[in-house]
């Protein structure tokens, strides 16, 4: 980072993902934050011309708001190594095994952390008949923000799959249970929270005002919050992440620990005012502003 008193910071965002416009969001959250903490801040929508927008800019850091693919999978992370720019978040190999739901499986279960059976298989084999025993979800393996996302229930037909789908999903065993989720800070888990929701937590329960409510702290036995940190330590640390991720579980509370199994983890946290970690920053006593700054002042090359 650069010895300016106050770093120039350029906030990157929106981009061509499915999740543009919560990255827009995030973006316009982060770069307000930041403006509050004192930074200089511009404001980039990341389209095709983003490398002549970076040079133009000549930013002192870059923080990355992208969410989904091109953002979260390792080319940004690509492009800002290559032009030597300091950015926030993980880098280019852990973005890219995170944004890979079955990669992040290999790894989880290389460093001993439970997940589900799954796989991947293509459409037309998903379509024409069952890939996994039900219950199943069906999803794309390498984006964000549950979309996408198929349940199959005991006693259902094959899905049929939008056209939106890819040619390859990631097919894996229902997992039961409350949804929790745990943020790392560097070295730091926060709090664990309980996502409440009247069915999937879908992209409107995790993204609309009043589609889902969070439990923060989880009101969960001490053993499981516990465990929900270590686990999220631990594949954070397994990914190769940086600065800020967050971990997805699902817990079958009649199973006691063994019913917590972890789905993925997330490089690029949502920013949203409804979105789950600024929500556990602010419970563990950071506020937004300090939240965000922390990840500009943990910015580098190399990560």
């Amino acid at each position: 980072m650069s010895s300016r008193q106050s770093p120039k910071v350029a906030v990157i965002m929106g981009g061509p993902s499915a999740e543009r416009e919560v990255s827009l969001s995030s973006g316009r959250e982060c770069a307000a934050a930041l403006r509050g903490e004192g930074f200089e801040v511009i404001e980039i929508d990341a389209g095709a011309d983003l490398c002549a927008h970076l040079r133009d800019a000549a930013p002192d850091v870059v923080f990355n708001a992208l969410h989904g693919r091109y953002g979260e999978d390792g080319c940004v992370q690509g492009l800002l190594e290559w032009l030597r720019i300091p950015y926030t978040h993980s880098g280019v190999l852990a973005s890219a095994l995170a944004m890979d739901k079955e990669k992040t499986k290999e790894v989880y279960r290389a460093a001993g952390l439970p997940v589900v059976e799954s796989r991947l298989a293509r459409r037309e084999e998903v379509e024409a008949g069952h890939v996994l025993a039900p219950p199943y979800v069906v999803k794309p393996y390498n984006e964000g923000s549950s979309v996408g996302v198929y349940i199959v229930r005991e006693g259902s037909n094959a899905p049929r799959l939008s056209a939106e789908m890819p040619a390859v999903v990631m097919v894996e065993a229902y997992a039961p249970g409350r949804e929790l989720t745990c943020t790392v800070m560097g070295d730091r888990a926060f709090c664990v929270t309980d996502i409440l929701t009247d069915g999937w937590y879908d992209y409107d329960a995790k993204y609309k005002a009043g589609g889902s409510r969070h439990v923060c702290p989880a009101e969960i036995p001490d053993e499981i919050a516990a465990a929900c940190r270590d686990y999220a330590l631990r594949a954070h640390a397994a990914l190769g992440c940086r600065g800020v991720s967050r971990t997805d579980f699902r817990w079958d509370e009649g199973r006691g620990l063994d019913g917590l199994i972890l789905l993925e983890t997330n490089t690029q946290p949502g920013m949203t005012p409804t979105s789950l970690s600024p929500e556990q920053a602010r419970a563990e006593g950071i506020t937004f502003g300090r939240f965000v700054a922390w990840m500009v002042e943990d910015a580098s090359c190399d990560r």
